[in-house]
């Protein structure tokens, strides 16, 4: 026995911490990732399966962290932001989702990404035996952080036929008697599904009836293609009474490393947030925050991003109905969800999502992430590296050639 078998905390394992077999989603795709270059040397992967931008910062978002970075000013502790930060905020709100901030300095703070806010927040809402009704497939970390507080959490299924929103009606009243918190996130991750302010309308009217706190992690929003306007969960009548809005700036300024997001809406819970990442961090580089000021005054930015997206999605999904797939163009994200292969023609079944993926990185040297938690389905991410329009279609074309051997059944 070690020194730390009986020292780690209940909510990680305790005793049992480390000793579980069960290997994490996205380890097991790194380890398929390994195992395939090893066994096709030369042939290089198709990565579709990461999730973050493929290109870098803006070079005017670069220059202004460059210049800011040596300014004695910007070496002291950010703590809880800048004023320069939350008004530059306020006023990209306004611009692109048209959204009025009446007192950034209430409503409004930085956080250093979203994933930390996300993290975070739980903190702020959550007693023991509190429930957070959350959507599945979905990102894992206000549910993980519910279950570290002594929370409960309650699974929405996203389902194609109610075009991946949750039900918020087929909710047991025993849960809604201990809900607490219930998270949002549109356009969505993985399914690219878009909200429509008409959902947002019925979720603020069902946070009111039944006294939960929203909380809508919007950083996907400002990637919508098509016609499909971006769309605040805060732009709807009374959603500032019960909820706040996460943002990132990571998809919408290829800002992903740079790990600056904010937190906006309802001002005791904006406050309540601030309490809790006083007492956890010390502030974002004041540098960075000056440069994502540089980023909010200029949406057009978004817009190139945007661009390459949908040239790509269009490529993608013309790509996947060939092969079989029932693809569809999402609204927003830059995820395509699609169901899973059942088989190939030669005999090999797939049971889960998980298997098909796993049988793509190994066979033919593509990437994908699985989601099994509300049916089979595939993740194909358009951030794949190409440089030009032409280098895009050729790894599309590509990966088509290498799927095609496979003789998929559906």
């Amino acid at each position: 026995m070690s020194f730390f078998d009986d020292k780690i905390a209940e909510r990680l394992g305790g005793a049992n911490f480390g000793k579980s077999t069960q290997i994490y989603k996205f380890e097991l795709i790194k380890r398929a990732k390994a195992a395939a270059k090893v066994a096709h040397p030369g042939t290089p992967i198709i990565d579709m399966g990461v999730g973050e931008p493929d290109w870098p910062a803006d070079a005017l978002v670069v220059q202004a962290l460059s210049q800011e970075a040596g300014k004695p000013e910007n070496r002291w502790y950010a703590d809880n932001g800048i004023p320069e930060f939350q008004h530059a905020a306020a006023e990209y709100l306004h611009k692109v989702y048209g959204v009025q901030i009446e007192n950034p300095a209430e409503n409004i703070i930085h956080g250093i990404g979203s994933k930390p806010v996300l993290a975070l927040l739980p903190i702020c809402f959550i007693n023991p035996g509190d429930v957070l009704l959350t959507t599945v497939p979905g990102y894992p970390v206000s549910a993980t952080y519910t279950k570290y507080l002594g929370g409960k959490v309650f699974n929405l299924p996203l389902i194609e036929s109610n075009s991946f929103l949750p039900d918020l009606d087929s909710i047991p009243a025993e849960i809604l008697r201990r809900s607490k918190v219930l998270y949002l996130n549109y356009p969505n991750n993985p399914t690219g599904a878009a909200a429509t302010k008409e959902f947002f309308k019925h979720a603020v009217d069902f946070a009111h009836r039944n006294g939960i706190v929203i909380v809508h992690d919007a950083a996907y929003s400002a990637l919508t293609y098509d016609g499909y306007k971006p769309l605040s969960f805060l732009s709807v009548d009374g959603a500032m009474d019960v909820g706040i809005e996460v943002h990132s700036l990571s998809k919408a300024f290829n800002m992903t490393g740079w790990r600056i997001g904010f937190v906006c809406g309802n001002p005791k819970a904006v406050k309540a947030y601030a309490t809790v990442k006083d007492n956890t961090d010390s502030g974002q580089f004041r540098a960075i925050q000056k440069a994502a000021v540089q980023a909010f005054a200029h949406p057009e930015i978004t817009q190139s991003t945007i661009d390459k997206y949908s040239r790509r999605f269009d490529l993608l999904v013309q790509a996947l109905r060939e092969l079989g797939f029932k693809a569809n163009k999402p609204k927003g994200s830059f995820y395509c969800y699609v169901h899973s292969p059942t088989g190939t023609e030669d005999g090999k079944q797939f049971k889960t999502a998980a298997e098909f993926s796993d049988f793509l990185i190994r066979s033919v040297l593509i990437s994908t992430v699985p989601w099994d938690d509300a049916g089979a389905y595939i993740r194909f991410s358009v951030t794949f590296e190409a440089d030009s329009a032409e280098k895009e279609k050729k790894v599309i074309e590509e990966m088509k050639n290498r799927m095609e051997k496979l003789k998929l059944k559906f």
